[in-house]
């Protein structure tokens, strides 16, 4: 693959032979990549971002994200009037809700990078690029990767603070006995209440986990949510 030299030449003949080789069926074929890509990108966030008990599910999203983005710089290509339109415009464009973890915003951005490079028809690119993002989150979880597929969910327990520093032995006891694996990820405390937040693995029984660890310390709630559907094995 060869680049060339920029120059405002180049720049002004590729914009209008953009306009006449796009065709309805280089829109689909950018429409399907885009929303391919996004639903590998979708994997990657629900096999290697961990906190999934306080992120957005922001995963849920990018098959409409993408296929916003990809028809957004089609159009962009199309008509020189509308992209200078649309870059005042999206200028003034500010999202409110904030992003819960950082993670989620690298994600994002892998979507939105997939989708310009379908809509300007560098499919290769899309390749190249999520080979090296999924090397690079291989790379960042190391052999964590692999155990994260075996996880069934994230247990969260809210107690008082005084119980949870008092019975924190019976409570690893009730967890080794009804979990195969579990992983403390995450403990806060505000207001006098305690709360831990773990990864878990090989939950039998839910009924039954829950009243052991209501027999042995006086949670205020036992909150577990599974990965998917069928989790429990």
């Amino acid at each position: 693959m060869k680049f060339s030299a920029f120059s405002p030449d180049s720049v002004g003949n590729g914009f209008f032979a953009t306009q006449q080789s796009m065709s309805a069926g280089d829109l689909f074929a950018a429409l399907g990549v885009s929303l391919a890509a996004a639903g590998a990108a979708a994997l990657f966030y629900r096999f290697f971002y961990e906190r999934r008990g306080t992120g957005s599910q922001i995963h849920r999203a990018f098959p409409l994200l993408a296929l916003a983005v990809t028809t957004l710089f089609v159009g962009v290509q199309l008509s020189l009037p509308l992209s200078l339109g649309l870059l005042g415009s999206l200028s003034i464009i500010r999202f409110r809700t904030p992003v819960k973890e950082p993670e989620e915003v690298g994600f994002v951005m892998l979507v939105v990078a997939a989708s310009i490079c379908s809509a300007t028809r560098q499919f290769a690119f899309v390749l190249y690029l999520y080979a090296f993002a999924l090397a690079a989150l291989v790379l960042a979880r190391g052999a964590s990767a692999v155990s994260l597929l075996r996880r069934d969910g994230v247990l969260v327990l809210t107690l008082p603070a005084d119980a949870a520093i008092g019975k924190a032995r019976e409570i690893e006891d009730v967890l080794r006995g009804h979990l195969s694996r579990h992983v403390l990820e995450s403990a806060s405390t505000r207001n006098g209440m305690s709360t831990n937040q773990y990864v878990f693995g090989g939950l039998k029984n839910v009924a039954e986990l829950q009243s052991a660890l209501f027999a042995v310390a006086p949670f205020a709630a036992v909150n577990v949510f599974m990965e998917r559907p069928g989790g429990i094995r």
